[in-house]
C-alpha cells in the first residue's frame, strides 16, 4: 500500500505524519516544494526514512526523469494534473507555487497534530496544511486553511481537504449511491487512466443521491478480512467532491473536497477557508479492521457524546402520522412505559395555528405548538411523559419553510429562491437561507425556545427534507458563489450554538431518511437515521453497508410496519444491531406472545447495550453474497458477547454453513445462550449453556442459519 522507495538517499527536511500501524512521509525538495515520499505501514527503522526520496521513471528516451508527488498541487504549475488548490489572484493571474515554509507539531486529545505551512513566493498567499494522527485507532484527520494579503479579494475555485498519492498494480473503487429508501447501494469499479469523479450538488440533504464514504482496496477489491484498504469519508453536510485520478505512470490521487460546482468562492484579505475533514484509515487485513479503527475513533473523538449511554425510544410517525391529539399522545406514552423503553418521541405535526400542520403543505416555520390539538402544549406534553415514566423528545426541521406559513408572509428574504422566475416546490417546501446570519439566530432560537420553555425536553430529531432547489441567497445578492458554501458554515454555526448551550442534549441527525451521514455533523448529533426504508430485508443491507464507516451507536433502527408480513422477531432482530427504537402501533399487540417478545427483547438489548454500542464488530456473512447475513460483537475485555444471525431468502435445501465467530479470547471458555426466544418456544439449536473455547467459536464455529424466508436467531455468549 506504499509509494515506490527510490534507493537514494537525500539530504532533505522529512515531515511525518504517523500512527501506531501507519506512516504519511513528506520530503522538502531543494527548490523547497513539498512532496508525499510514502504512504503505508510503518517502518519499524529510523534511519530506512533517509533513504526515501521521490519517484523516479523512465522516460521515452532512456532516460530517468523525476516527478514528485506534490502534497498541495496548485493550479497552473508543471502539474498536470487536477490539482488540490485553485486561485485567481486580485490582478488575473491563475498560476500558484507553494513553497514550504515551516512545521509544528502539537498534541490533541489520543494523538498528535502537524501543521505544515505552505506559501506562494510571488503573492501573499497562504496554506495551511493539517494532519491529525490519533495513534491508537490508526487514523489520519486532514483539513487545510487558506488566507491572503492581496490587496483585492482573491477567488478560489479549487479547495481541497488534502491530496494523497498511492501506487499499485490496480486499484479498485467501491462508492455508495442512494435514493429516498434505498440508501448505502455498493458500487466498485477497477479505476483505470483518467479521472472517476464522485461528487453531489444537492445542497442541503446532500447525501440523497451519491454518500460521502468511500472504500479504495489496492491490487484487488477491499475485502473484509484480508488485503490493503483505504477507508475515507469527508465531514460537509453540503455539497463535496471525490477526485480519483490515474496519471500517465499508473500512480493514483485521491482528492476529497467541497464540490466546486457554482462556488467560486470570493476571499477577501485577512480571512481563513476551512476545509472540511477528511477522515481515513489504513488496513493491511481488510476492511474490517479499518471500520473498528474508525468507529474506535468517532465513539472517543467524533461523535457527540460518542463515550455516553443512548436511549431507547417509541415515535409516534408510523403509528400516528398527523392524526393525534395531547390525549391520544398521553397514551402512547403508557405504552412506551409498558414496552420498557426510555423515551417517547413526537414526530411531525405539533405546530403553527393560522396554517396548523395537518399535512406537509402548511405550517413548517411557525414553531409553536397547535393549541386546538394540544392544549397544554409542549409542558402539557413533559407532564404527561412525565406521568407515564418516560423521557419526551420533540420532533423539529427548522431549515425548512412552507410558503403557506406566517414565516413566509413575515420574511420571504429569507427564503432560498429565484427573484425572477416560477418557483420549484420539492416536497412543498423551501429552504432558508442559512448564511443569512439573521436566519441562523432564528433557527438557533427554535431550539432555544423549546429548551428554555421546556427544559426537560430531553432528545431532538432535526430533520431536513429538501434539498435545495431554486437556488439563489437573498443575503449574498451580487456574490452567488459564495453561497452554498457559507449556507452550510451558517448551519454548523447553529449547530455549535445549540451544543455549546445544551451539551448533554441528545440529537438525532435526519434528512428526509439518510440523506445526511458525514462526521461533520455527528460532532452535533448523537446518532443519524440510516433510511426511511425500515423493511427488516432491506434494512440489512443498509446497515451491514453503513456499518463499515459508522459504529452501531450512531445508526437508529427502529421497529415498524414496514414489510409486516415479515415476523415482529424478525424485524425486532434486526433493528437489535444497531441503535434500537420502535415506530409501532401497540395496541393490537397487548397480550399476545408478539407482545411478551418484544417487552423481552428491549430488556435484552437495554442490558446488552454496553457490547452492542461501544464493543468491537466483527462481519461476518455478507447479504450481499449469501442468502443469510452474520454479525458479531465483543465487548473490549472480551468477556462479553452477542451474535446475530438473520435467515433473509434461503435457496430450497441448500447446504447450511457455521458461522465462525471472530475477535473472541482463543483461550477462554463462553457459555451460549439463544436470547429473544418468543414465549413458550426453545431453541432450535442445542447450545443453550453449552460452553465452547473461544478458539472453537472461531475457528470451527456454529450452525446458527435455517431455511426459513425471514427468520433470525440472536445469542449471548459469556
Amino acid at each position: 500500500m506504499a509509494v515506490s522507495l527510490a534507493s537514494a538517499t537525500m539530504n532533505a527536511q522529512t515531515v511525518r505524519v504517523s500512527t501506531d500501524k501507519t506512516d504519511l512521509v513528506m520530503k522538502v525538495s531543494p527548490k523547497g516544494r513539498l512532496y508525499q515520499v510514502y504512504l503505508g505501514d510503518k517502518l519499524n527503522n529510523a534511519a530506512d526514512y533517509d533513504r526515501i526520496t521521490w519517484n523516479t521513471y523512465a522516460a521515452s528516451d532512456g532516460a530517468v526523469s523525476t516527478r514528485g508527488h506534490e502534497v498541495c498541487a496548485a493550479s497552473g504549475n508543471e502539474d498536470y494534473f487536477e490539482p488540490a488548490v485553485a486561485i485567481t489572484h486580485a490582478d488575473g493571474n491563475m498560476t500558484t507555487y507553494l513553497r514550504y515554509k515551516g512545521v509544528e507539531t502539537k498534541a490533541v486529545d489520543g494523538g498528535t497534530e502537524t501543521i505544515i505551512t505552505l506559501q506562494d513566493d510571488k503573492y501573499p498567499d497562504t496554506v495551511k496544511l493539517h494532519y491529525v494522527a490519533y495513534n491508537k485507532e490508526n487514523v489520519i484527520k486532514a483539513w487545510s486553511e487558506i488566507s491572503h494579503n492581496e490587496k483585492s479579494p482573491v477567488t478560489l475555485w479549487r479547495y481541497s481537504s488534502t491530496m494523497l498519492y498511492f501506487n499499485a498494480p490496480k486499484y479498485y473503487l467501491t462508492s455508495y449511491h442512494s435514493d429516498w429508501a434505498k440508501e448505502g447501494q455498493p458500487e466498485t469499479v477497477q479505476l483505470t487512466a483518467g479521472k472517476k469523479i464522485i461528487d453531489t450538488k444537492l445542497g442541503t440533504r446532500a447525501a440523497m443521491h451519491t454518500e460521502p464514504f468511500f472504500e479504495l482496496g489496492l491490487n484487488e477489491p477491499a475485502k473484509e478480512n484480508e488485503g490493503n484498504v483505504v477507508l475515507g469519508t469527508i465531514g460537509w453536510t453540503g455539497n463535496f467532491r471525490f477526485t480519483f485520478e490515474v496519471d500517465n505512470v499508473g500512480g493514483l490521487r485521491v482528492i476529497p473536497a467541497i464540490n466546486p460546482y457554482a462556488s467560486d468562492y470570493k476571499l477577501r484579505a485577512g480571512e481563513t477557508f476551512t476545509t472540511p475533514e477528511f477522515i481515513f484509515t489504513t488496513s493491511s487485513t481488510g476492511t474490517s479492521q479499518a471500520s473498528r479503527n474508525l468507529h474506535d475513533w468517532a465513539r472517543r473523538y467524533q461523535v457527540n457524546m460518542g463515550m455516553g449511554d443512548r436511549m431507547t425510544l417509541l415515535n409516534n410517525w408510523e403509528n400516528t402520522g398527523f392524526d393525534f391529539n395531547q390525549k391520544s399522545l398521553a397514551e402512547l406514552m403508557k405504552d412506551a412505559k409498558d414496552l420498557g423503553v426510555d423515551m417517547f418521541l413526537l414526530d411531525d405535526g405539533w405546530f403553527a395555528n393560522k396554517y396548523p400542520r395537518k399535512d406537509d403543505h402548511a405550517g413548517l416555520g411557525d414553531w409553536e405548538v397547535t393549541h386546538s390539538k394540544l392544549p397544554d402544549g409542549i409542558p402539557g406534553l413533559v407532564r404527561d411523559a412525565k406521568a407515564a415514566g418516560v423521557k419526551f423528545g420533540i420532533w423539529v426541521e427548522p431549515e425548512m419553510v412552507n410558503p403557506k406559513s406566517e414565516l413566509f408572509e413575515k420574511h420571504p428574504d429569507w427564503v432560498i429562491q429565484q427573484p425572477n422566475r416560477d418557483t420549484y416546490y420539492y416536497r412543498n417546501q423551501l429552504v432558508l437561507d442559512i448564511s443569512n446570519p439573521k436566519v441562523q439566530d432564528y433557527v438557533f432560537g427554535v431550539v432555544d425556545r423549546i429548551m428554555t420553555e421546556n427544559p426537560e425536553v430531553a432528545y431532538f430529531k432535526w430533520d431536513c427534507n429538501s434539498p435545495i432547489t431554486n437556488i439563489y441567497s437573498p443575503y449574498h445578492k451580487g456574490n452567488q458563489g459564495n453561497f452554498y458554501i457559507d449556507h452550510v458554515r451558517g448551519i454548523y454555526k447553529v449547530m455549535s450554538r445549540i451544543k455549546a448551550k445544551y451539551p448533554k442534549l441528545p440529537m438525532m441527525l435526519c434528512s428526509g431518511g439518510g440523506g445526511r451521514m458525514d462526521y461533520e455533523a455527528l460532532k452535533y448529533f448523537t446518532e443519524f437515521w440510516c433510511s426511511d426504508d425500515t423493511d427488516p430485508y432491506e434494512r440489512l443491507y443498509i446497515q451491514w453497508s453503513l456499518s463499515k464507516f459508522f459504529p452501531a451507536k450512531t445508526m437508529g433502527s427502529h421497529v415498524t410496519n414496514w414489510n409486516k408480513n415479515t415476523s415482529l422477531k424478525f424485524r425486532t432482530d434486526v433493528c437489535s444491531s444497531c441503535k434500537l427504537g420502535f415506530d409501532i402501533d401497540l395496541k393490537p399487540l397487548k397480550g399476545t406472545d408478539d407482545y411478551k417478545f418484544v417487552q423481552e427483547a428491549v430488556a435484552n438489548w437495554t442490558r446488552l447495550k454496553p457490547v452492542i454500542l461501544d464493543g468491537d464488530q466483527y462481519r461476518l456473512v455478507s447479504p450481499y453474497e449469501s442468502a443469510h447475513s452474520a454479525l458479531n460483537y465483543v465487548s473490549k475485555d472480551k468477556a462479553h458477547a452477542v451474535l446475530f444471525a438473520y435467515n433473509l431468502h434461503p435457496r430450497y435445501k441448500e447446504p447450511l454453513t457455521r458461522v465462525c465467530l471472530q475477535g473472541l479470547d482463543p483461550n477462554r471458555q463462553y457459555t451460549v445462550t439463544e436470547i429473544n426466544l418468543m414465549p413458550n418456544t426453545q431453541s432450535a439449536f442445542d447450545y443453550n449453556g453449552q460452553q465452547f473455547s473461544g478458539d472453537y467459536l472461531m475457528k470451527v464455529g456454529l450452525e446458527v442459519f435455517d431455511q426459513k424466508d425471514g427468520t433470525s436467531h440472536v445469542f449471548e455468549l459469556k
